[in-house]
């Protein structure tokens, strides 16, 4: 080691002897120089050099307590006398598998930092959902009283309730975690606090906090529209970060018919929900007793009464509903389709009872929901069935159900019946007949034809194959799907 003359004395009297050291040495030696060299004046340049056969073992106090007092003393001196720099020239030789070694050291140390930091101090917190950021009001308010689970769980341990849809990925910190959730106001939900005890150590979960619905707002948001859902949770009494997602509220209007569940990234199984469309047949309407009286002046039946006569009474009852609903001249429309753009969650539009009475529209789907609608009003059990890119109602013509026929609600609507029996021109024997002769018509060809398509498809039906649906709404179904109410 080389310094100026000053230095030569205290040199002299360490009596610095030459010899090999290790690394281990080295490090320990050149420690007091570092912490003197962040300390020098910016006026004073130091250069090091490094030579490991001119360092001997030195006492790390007495040489950090020299340079302290050396270098302190030069600043304080006032004289003239010109300042000479200080040079301290170290050199050390470092072996390779030395140099290796702490290559091994270093990155093994880096690791198992980010390891610790990863799995123990770990406090992100991730606002997730089953629906791909989307939210169905119909599907809030049809299972808003019931335990139905049509919304599953996500793999990973979950807390709390699915059917709330909104939910947080956190990983506990040790057992009985406590986390404190809370949600800031949208127009589709209150603000709300939610706090649950997360049972394991070190465990990722998914937690479903409460959330107090507007339903009213709900009921009516008639068309897709973003929200903010904003989130602020604590752990163990320690805030952590806020955390904001918009997802997409959907119209009341679109139903949902199923979505993939993932696993990580990759899609696992789909999940049918195909059943929401029971919330759509809404026989608790008060339009339906207006629809019923306009029934009984048509003198078809006298009072309805459901299954307490025969299976021709039946029908003829069903005939007064369809004859009633002709005269109020429903056109036939093909809007149908949802407005979501995802391979994920997949949605049929269905006007409620409110719209399509309204705008005296329908098309297969409006159709069977309205007429299965009335004939719940009416104690009489409808059925919905959907094929691929169809549907029709049906109903059971005696109280035991061994008897059932169909129905192709399309026909209520001003359409071209040739469409449906080309060969047999009723489009042109329909000029002949009266007003009463041609609703009753339609009413057995809608008959005729919806039962030939049920048979064409029974035997999918039966086995509920991928399109298909073959819905009682029964007393059963009431039990976990409730009418939307509009």
């Amino acid at each position: 080691m080389f310094i100026n003359s000053e230095s030569k004395s205290l040199i002299d009297m360490l009596q610095i002897k030459r010899r090999k050291k290790s690394l281990f040495i080295h490090l320990l030696t050149f420690l007091p120089l570092i912490f003197k060299f962040i300390n020098f004046s910016p006026c004073q340049k130091y250069h090091f050099l490094t030579s490991s056969r001119k360092v001997g073992r030195i006492g790390l106090f007495k040489i950090f307590m020299y340079f302290c007092i050396h270098y302190k003393s030069m600043e304080n001196n006032t004289t003239s006398r010109k300042r000479k720099t200080g040079i301290i020239r170290i050199q050390i030789t470092i072996k390779r598998w030395e140099l290796l070694l702490l290559l091994v050291i270093g990155i093994l140390g880096y690791s198992g930092y980010a390891i610790y930091k990863h799995i123990f101090n770990n406090t992100d917190v991730e606002i997730t959902d089953a629906l791909a950021g989307n939210i169905f009001p119909s599907q809030i308010i049809a299972t808003a009283t019931t335990d139905d689970n049509f919304i599953l769980p996500v793999d990973t341990p979950y807390i709390g309730n699915p059917q709330n849809l909104i939910a947080i990925k956190i990983k506990s910190r040790r057992k009985n975690s406590k986390v404190r959730i809370e949600i800031a106001e949208t127009p589709f939900f209150r603000q709300s606090i939610s706090e649950f005890a997360l049972p394991e150590a070190w465990t990722d979960y998914v937690v479903y906090p409460d959330i107090v619905w507007n339903y009213d707002a709900l009921r009516q948001n008639t068309q897709a529209t973003p929200v903010s859902i904003v989130i602020q949770t604590s752990l163990n009494g320690q805030f952590l970060q806020q955390s904001i997602r918009t997802m997409s509220m959907r119209s009341i209007n679109e139903c949902m018919l199923g979505y993939y569940r993932l696993h990580g990234h990759k899609r696992k199984d789909f999940v049918n929900t195909r059943q929401l469309f029971a919330a759509y047949v809404n026989e608790d309407n008060p339009q339906i007793d207006i629809i019923l009286k306009e029934a009984l002046s048509t003198r078809i039946v006298n009072r309805f009464l459901g299954y307490q006569r025969d299976s021709s009474m039946v029908i003829k009852q069903v005939y007064a509903l369809w004859n009633v609903l002709q005269r109020r001249h429903f056109k036939y429309s093909s809007i149908s389709n949802s407005s979501m753009s995802s391979n994920l969650v997949f949605a049929q539009r269905v006007r409620t009872f409110n719209d399509a009475m309204k705008s005296s529209q329908i098309n297969c789907v409006d159709g069977s929901v309205l007429f299965a609608s009335l004939l719940r009003a009416i104690n009489i059990e409808p059925i919905l069935v959907r094929l691929p890119n169809h549907m029709f109602v049906g109903f059971y013509t005696d109280r035991q159900h061994r008897n059932k026929t169909f129905l192709e609600t399309t026909m209520i609507g001003d359409v071209n019946l040739d469409d449906y029996f080309p060969d047999e021109n009723l489009d042109s024997t329909l000029q002949n007949m009266s007003q009463n002769q041609a609703s009753h018509m339609t009413f057995e060809k809608s008959m005729q034809y919806a039962s030939r398509q049920y048979l064409k498809h029974q035997e999918k039906l039966r086995t509920q194959s991928v399109g298909y649906m073959y819905l009682e709404i029964t007393g059963e179904i009431r039990k976990k799907i409730q009418p939307i109410g509009k």
